[in-house]
């Protein structure tokens, strides 16, 4: 039994709010294991992420699915150690546990252990079973391009050599009052370099009015390139159907398929009355029969442009399980 505390809980194409939803799972021919790991914020989550890997690794081991802390565990390096000890050709998703639009404690759980700082992998073994993913955002880009001169991990310190917290409260305009709330509905967009096409989103959690930095959900590398995104209501519906539609709808199986939607807090508070709309667009693609079960969280975890598990923030991220 492995779950998670949740900005909204996702059963089928209806989002709810403090309530419990469950999925059970039985398989035909192959297997599953569990591994956990406690960790702090003085905690090394590469270090984390390296040994649930190694407590999982088979020769058949065809993926995993990993459930996180969404506060108290640095999500960039928890994927790193991760990807560091990944065998080849096995798929990690996942997602950071949410408390709402709240951001103060969030927590994991592995059977009757209910624990903040608590990460756990499920691991899927054998020849028979299919994992898919597909994540997508659809989030408008606005502003210019701007050059990441000073960061810490996730704390965004300058941009073009400007305090970074005073630039965005530039572009947000009468919006910036509303800080941190606001700060959800105006994501980063990051890439390594100049010449780099593909982009990751970050989501601000904090911000500091006395080192006029933002603290992201992820690491915020110096030298990469940062440009403020705004919501686009259709293409965040799009963006949900598209994540569908990256799935391989054609690929045979025997009995039910199960998907996990996971989608950020960031969407649903911007969607509003519309964020169930997001869960259709994701369920009338899925092949018929298909249950969806899943949650808003405060990062979802999925492949990316090189084909290894990154972090993600404002993305519908899908997940789905079954046997051949």
């Amino acid at each position: 039994l492995v779950g998670c505390s949740t900005a909204g809980e996702i059963h089928d194409e209806f989002v709810y709010d403090n309530s419990l939803a469950v999925a059970l799972v039985q398989m035909e021919a192959s297997r599953v294991q569990v591994a956990t790991v406690a960790v702090n914020r003085d905690s090394d989550a590469k270090a984390a992420g390296q040994a649930l890997i190694e407590s999982l690794k088979a020769s058949d081991l065809r993926g995993v699915f990993v459930l996180a802390d969404g506060l108290s565990i640095n999500g960039s390096d928890l994927i790193a150690g991760i990807n560091s000890q990944l065998p080849p050709g096995v798929t990690v998703t996942g997602g950071l546990a949410g408390d709402g639009p709240h951001f103060k404690t969030t927590w994991v759980m592995h059977n009757d252990v209910i624990s903040s700082g608590m990460i756990a992998a499920v691991g899927f073994y054998g020849e028979r079973i299919v994992l898919d993913h597909g994540s997508q955002g659809g989030w408008d880009i606005f502003g210019p391009e701007r050059l990441v001169t000073r960061a810490d991990g996730p704390i965004l310190y300058e941009l073009d050599g400007k305090p970074a917290l005073e630039l965005y409260k530039t572009y947000l305009g009468e919006r910036a009052a509303e800080l941190p709330a606001a700060a959800l509905l105006f994501p980063l967009a990051l890439r390594n370099d100049a010449s780099d096409e593909s982009q990751i989103v970050r989501t601000i959690l904090a911000i500091d009015e006395a080192q006029q930095s933002l603290t992201f959900a992820g690491n915020i590398p110096e030298g990469s390139r940062a440009q403020l995104m705004k919501a686009n209501f259709d293409r965040l519906i799009d963006g949900a159907l598209g994540a569908a539609e990256q799935l391989d709808s054609q690929q045979a199986c025997q009995g039910d398929k199960l998907a996990i939607a996971i989608s950020c807090v960031g969407r649903r508070l911007v969607l509003g009355e519309r964020t169930e709309e997001e869960l259709e667009a994701t369920l009338e693609t899925l092949p018929a029969g298909t249950k969806q079960i899943g949650f808003y969280s405060y990062g979802e975890l999925s492949p990316f442009g090189s084909g290894q598990c990154d972090l993600h923030n404002q993305t519908m991220t899908l997940t789905t399980i079954s046997e051949v």
